[in-house]
């Protein structure tokens, strides 16, 4: 086998989540493409070394990738991305022609034009079911079309079955150039099952992935700011790689340097004393009543962390759980060990935007153990990296969207602003009046 470290290129980026889990795995994300400047700034802060690109996919070009980042004229072994599908055909119409799948098409587009070995397409499990599995027919054909193919025996994959105590399932699909070897997909690294006659290690618990965490109620400074120096209980085996950096044999990370005693994305919620009481009288692992928030159990596995709507859909946070011991929601942190990020991984300041970072991602681990699978049919044994890297500056962590735009000088309103129910009343109307 040959050892580098193979290049790869992430679309539709977000904070970073399988950029981390390909990294971890002994790739190099030379470029990854984010629309969203808050997001940008997020990675850019935990990937130093690398180049963060702030655009869309629908308007950048793969010459652009190649020039802003250090890849150049570089061959490419693997792109990677979870480009949104949202509109599918009526009668008639190909849904790779339904505008609403402009996202899912621009990914091919930049495939195409990058020429990676492989590929690797992220989405939701919806996206097999009924009518949409013409979808993917529809993307398969696209590829073969153009010298590449597509594993067909996709699979949906649950991160609690990688080493994730959480149940999350995304559909994945692997593709290759035409010629070439397609990787399978991993099997399972741990049994979330508990079955006794598995030779599988067991999942990790919520208890296990949270239990050193220190009870953020403890700090009344966490009420204004999202950080504290402070010591940490006994930590579990899963803790010891997300809270130290890891020396586990088979993570090819780069170490950043960062204080072991600082606990981050951590600023508590102010939540009223009616809703403390109906949180203490919710049993664990049951769902309480009013706010429909899910009470975790500390011998159980975490429900699908959602990342709520962004500010162009009206800003809305999704249910976040309950905190297994304490009458309140977990905070951003504790949903990141949850998702498999390591401490030194940062999210903005705001609980809004943490949480909505670390429910849009794939779990790193679970992206680690997909690309894995790639490694074994390039035939690379990844170099483990020895370069401690200083993380960026923190000013990037509490940019908001005028900030970040600025910085990455793009239009604050990239994203789209929000519609609200009587600007839509009020268009329809002015429409109805022509017709």
């Amino acid at each position: 086998m040959n050892n580098k470290r193979p290049i790869a290129v992430d679309l539709f980026a977000g904070v970073g989540g399988m950029t981390l889990g390909f990294e971890q795995a002994g790739f190099d994300v030379l470029a990854s493409v984010e629309i969203d400047p808050i997001h940008c700034s997020i990675h850019r802060y935990n990937f130093p070394f690398w180049t963060t690109i702030c655009a869309s996919v629908t308007s950048i070009k793969a010459s652009e990738i190649r020039e802003l980042s250090t890849i150049k004229n570089k061959p490419i072994d693997v792109v990677f991305g979870g480009p949104p599908c949202q509109g599918f055909s009526l009668m008639g119409k190909r849904s790779l022609e339904d505008d609403r799948n402009t996202l899912v098409k621009h990914f091919i587009r930049l495939v195409l034009e990058l020429q990676p070995n492989y590929f690797v397409i992220e989405n939701v499990p919806g996206m097999v079911i009924g009518k949409q599995q013409m979808f993917l027919e529809e993307i398969f054909a696209e590829f073969a079309q153009n010298n590449y193919q597509v594993k067909p025996d996709y699979k949906i994959l649950n991160s609690a079955n990688y080493g994730v105590p959480q149940l999350r399932e995304r559909l994945f699909l692997l593709g290759s150039k035409k010629g070439l070897n397609l990787p399978n997909y991993p099997s399972f690294i741990t049994d979330y099952t508990h079955i006794n006659d598995s030779n599988l290690p067991s999942t990790p618990t919520v208890k296990e992935a949270i239990q050193d965490l220190p009870e953020v109620n403890q700090y009344p400074e966490l009420n204004r700011r999202d950080w504290v120096i402070t010591d940490y209980g006994k930590p579990s085996n899963y803790i010891k790689n997300l809270r130290i950096v890891s020396n586990a044999i088979d993570d090819y990370s780069y170490p950043r340097h960062y204080n072991k005693k600082l606990l981050t994305s951590s600023l508590r919620t102010k939540h009223q004393q009616k809703s403390i009481e109906r949180f203490k009288e919710t049993h664990q692992g049951k769902i309480e009543p009013i706010s429909r928030f899910f009470r975790l159990h500390p011998d159980g596995f975490c429900n699908t962390l959602r990342a709520g709507t962004p500010i162009n859909r009206g800003a809305h946070t999704s249910p976040r759980p309950i905190h297994p011991f304490t009458p309140r929601c977990i905070t951003v942190r504790e949903a990141a060990r949850l998702h498999s990020y390591p401490d030194w991984f940062r999210f903005h300041v705001t609980k809004w935007h943490g949480f909505r970072q670390i429910g849009n991602s794939v779990p790193p681990l679970l992206a680690k153990a997909v690309a894995q699978e790639i490694l074994k049919v390039i035939e690379i044994s990844p170099v483990k990296p020895m370069t401690i890297y200083q993380l960026e500056r923190e000013e990037l962590l509490s940019f908001n969207m005028t900030q970040a735009a600025k910085y990455y000088n793009v239009s604050p309103d990239v994203i789209g602003k929000r519609i609200r129910k009587e600007d839509t009343r009020k268009n329809k109307e002015t429409i109805g009046s022509f017709i």
